[in-house]
């Protein structure tokens, strides 16, 4: 029996033909592909500038690096995500730390947010879990409150969008975050293979991100300025360069953007294939007394959310087995589960390093316990779906 797993990238043969058709062109990378797929995902979203990076957690390392948080600040982000949330605090000397999640949306909860607020708190790393955006208009109030910026993490969600006041406004181009971060990682929602974007407004932001993305490189703003008091650089022809600052190789190629282009073109069937099966499954599985299904709240709309992830909430000790023993009994039925995410507090490094413990984000830990991610993901069939919610049913 063929194993269904929780995630897969789709590839069609014209995304296939987009690579190869780089591939015999005379740039691999820094190219018309990066350009343009900057330029087509800014205009997807409606914001004015998209910065491609090489992942979604150098997209995060820019975030915190443009808008200059460092040592002696505090940013707070959601336990409940993957590690490069907090990491990209920890990256630039500050002090990554953690509210706990709501209950339903397992999103960042907002009164929680403000309880835990300290005074060198200067950022807000807002994870949309699952696709489902964060309430943004209520972790703006507080961290605005407090002149505090706020990143969006919208890996999960490309493409989706959230309501406010009856308005639909895309992940990455609405007034509550200063910048926002997408994942482009064969599991999510589109692919390049590997890869991020940063988006912004803010002109400043999108320059110095473009320019640490590059080993703190400038090039054209130096053409034919005159001379300089080092005799080495008198002469600035079109090879000039000069190192403003130290940076870093985060670049995406023109092979990978040329696949994110051609991924572009389907998002949106993408998105709607997701919604369907999850659709299918939240009716499948409803009134089973030992799961909870995903359940969408304000902001976030069912119409709106790009699903990355299924994620049910298993009461095990009802079902009367371990969730070892669950996700052992799924695969025997061809059915791959995976459990998202381990509280990063929790996680041996900070410990050590901050002093994190159980009991700091109740909520999240409980979530942590009973999580468990379905298989989603466009390529899925109509007999494939069937399988995984017999499957599951068939745990009792």
């Amino acid at each position: 029996m063929r194993l269904i797993p929780y995630g897969r990238q789709e590839i069609s043969e014209e995304d296939i033909a987009a690579v190869a058709q780089v591939l015999r062109s005379d740039f691999l990378t820094c190219g018309p592909q990066g350009e343009e797929f900057e330029r087509r995902f800014a205009t997807l979203l409606g914001c004015k500038h998209a910065v491609a990076t090489n992942s979604a957690t150098s997209a995060l390392h820019l975030a915190m690096r443009v808008a200059g948080i460092g040592p002696g600040d505090r940013v707070m982000t959601s336990p409940n995500t993957f590690l490069a949330s907090a990491n990209c605090a920890a990256f630039v000397g500050a002090t990554p730390d953690f509210a706990d999640i709501d209950p339903v949306s397992y999103n960042l909860d907002p009164t929680a947010l403000e309880r835990g607020w300290q005074l060198d708190t200067k950022a807000v790393v807002a994870v949309d879990y699952a696709g489902q955006p964060c309430n943004l208009p209520a972790i703006a109030r507080v961290a605005r409150a407090h002149s505090a910026l706020i990143i969006e993490d919208a890996c999960h969600g490309v493409g989706g969008s959230l309501l406010h006041e009856g308005r639909a406004w895309k992940l990455g181009a609405h007034p509550w975050a200063d910048m926002t971060v997408f994942s482009f990682h064969p599991v999510k929602t589109m692919t390049t293979g590997e890869g991020g974007m940063l988006v912004t407004d803010s002109d400043a932001w999108a320059d110095a991100a473009r320019r640490l993305r590059s080993h703190g490189v400038e090039r054209q703003r130096f053409l034919g300025l005159g001379a300089d008091s080092e005799p080495a650089f008198a002469e600035r022809g079109p090879w000039y360069y000069e190192m403003q600052e130290l940076g870093f190789n985060y670049r995406l190629t023109d092979i990978q953007c040329a696949l994110g282009l051609s991924q572009l073109s389907r998002l949106e069937s993408f998105i709607a294939r997701r919604r369907e099966i999850v659709a299918s499954y939240n009716a499948a599985f409803d009134g089973i007394p030992w799961l909870t299904t995903p359940r969408v709240v304000p902001p976030a709309h069912p119409d709106h959310v790009s699903w990355h992830l299924y994620t049910l909430q298993v009461d095990f000790r009802a079902l009367g087995r371990t969730r070892t023993k669950v996700m052992a009994a799924l695969r025997e039925q061809g059915v791959a589960t995976q459990v998202l995410y381990i509280p990063v507090h929790l996680q041996p490094w900070f410990r050590q390093t901050y002093g994190y413990a159980r009991g700091k984000c109740p909520v999240g830990e409980a979530f942590y316990t009973r999580a468990l991610s379905l298989p989603l993901f466009p390529a899925m069939t109509a007999e494939e779906v069937a399988r995984v919610q017999a499957a599951v049913r068939n745990l009792a």
